[in-house]
């Protein structure tokens, strides 16, 4: 497996795993409560995720079909893909950002069945990931609505970074969600 995509699995699988130990935190009978009214419930943050990631990994594996088709080639570049301070100012929940309407979430989802959907998506994720596995992903490039072109890779890191952003919009439900 090339350096590149190591590192990419180690992002997402750390970040998924902080996201579930969060989401088992909140006991289950006040995951679909909403802290307020203009916040999200635990389950709605889980099925925006699973929205998204969705979204993102049919566009990463069209993305990667075609420059396959275009004779992408092999990828000779073995440094690191995260930025640290990409990573920051995504984490950075001083700014809040709005979901465009197509990865809002909608009522009466569960948690447990926004999880499945989401793990279902973090599969198809690194399937698409390891189908480039080896190639010059950095080639493939796409805009980000708020942060501009991402290559190939960044797009992933993105991934594992918006999730670590609602595991602590997570957190921040649990602490201000009533005791039970």
């Amino acid at each position: 497996m090339h350096p590149r995509t190591r590192e990419l699995f180690d992002h997402l699988d750390r970040n998924h795993a902080a996201l579930k130990a969060a989401v088992v935190a909140v006991p289950e009978a006040q995951q679909s409560v909403r802290p307020a009214p203009d916040r999200w419930s635990v389950a709605e943050v889980v099925q925006h995720l699973a929205i998204l990631e969705t979204r993102i990994s049919k566009t990463l594996a069209d993305k990667l079909a075609e420059a396959r088709a275009a004779g992408l080639g092999p990828e000779h570049d073995v440094t690191p893909v995260i930025d640290p301070a990409d990573l920051a100012m995504l984490l950075d929940r001083s700014r809040r950002a709005t979901a465009p309407d197509p990865a809002q979430p909608k009522p009466g989802v569960t948690t447990a069945a926004a999880m499945a959907t989401l793990d279902g998506a973090r599969a198809r994720l690194r399937d698409v990931v390891l189908g480039g596995d080896g190639l010059a992903l950095g080639n493939i490039a796409f805009p980000h609505p708020l942060f501009g072109p991402l290559t190939f890779y960044r797009w992933v890191v993105f991934m594992g970074g918006h999730e670590a952003r609602h595991t602590a919009q997570i957190r921040e439900i649990a602490a201000a969600l009533p005791s039970a």
